[in-house]
């Protein structure tokens, strides 16, 4: 019993739509795919969405987004636990969103220049803008703090360090809103979708019963 469900599994069929022989197939005929691009075309099919970006801001955004977010949450936890190593993990992802926040920056620069938006958006741009600034700023001065200490902040300190740390969370949170109310509200870099063409066959016009009508009528309008 046992033998015929594992073979069953193996060669699939059934409810669950092919088993590990259909899956390692599939693999392996997208892997040879892959084999037969070049570079170019490689690259185009792995990464399809680089390619269609007029900028890559909405790619390097999602970075300092994720590693400082993390860096508040972990360091808060270990705060409120004592856990030292924590914190020194919580440093890590410090550095990281700060180094990556520099990268955003300076794309996001370039996307304000590159990308066509109308007077209702440039406004929500700008604000974003300085809060992309203050994320940067903010977060190269916690880092620089972190690093200059030697050691964890403790006391009054560490307090006023938990504080910055809650108003660099609370600033991408608000940065994270005004980009996407410039992507969904106003559709800022958001190319128009083609329509979908399809072929439309003529049905040949019955011109006998076209003409019978008309006849029809005529002779009804004469009658009369």
């Amino acid at each position: 019993m046992m033998d015929n469900f594992l073979s069953f599994q193996i060669h699939g069929g059934g409810d669950h739509g092919g088993g590990v022989a259909e899956s390692v197939s599939s693999l392996l005929t997208s892997l040879e795919g892959f084999s037969n691009h070049g570079p170019g075309e490689l690259f185009s099919s792995i990464l399809p969405g680089i390619l269609g970006m007029e900028n890559i801001h909405p790619l390097l955004v999602h970075f300092p987004i994720a590693f400082l977010s993390a860096f508040f949450a972990v360091d808060l936890i270990a705060t409120i636990a004592k856990k030292s190593q924590w914190r020194n993990t919580a440093s890590w992802f410090l550095y990281f969103g700060a180094l990556s926040a520099i990268f955003t920056v300076i794309a996001g620069f370039n996307a304000a220049e590159t990308v066509a938006h109308g007077e209702d958006v440039h406004e929500i741009m700008d604000h974003h803008e300085h809060i992309g600034l203050s994320i940067l700023s903010l977060s190269l001065g916690l880092s620089a703090w972190r690093l200059k200490s030697g050691a964890l902040v403790t006391g009054w300190t560490n307090s006023f360090f938990l504080a910055l740390s809650a108003l660099l969370f609370g600033l991408i949170v608000q940065g994270a809103d005004l980009g996407g109310l410039m992507v969904y509200q106003y559709g800022v870099a958001v190319k128009t979708a083609q329509p979908l063409v399809t072929d439309i066959t003529l049905q040949p016009t019955d011109t006998s019963t076209q003409v019978h009508d008309h006849d029809h009528h005529h002779e009804h309008n004469h009658s009369h």
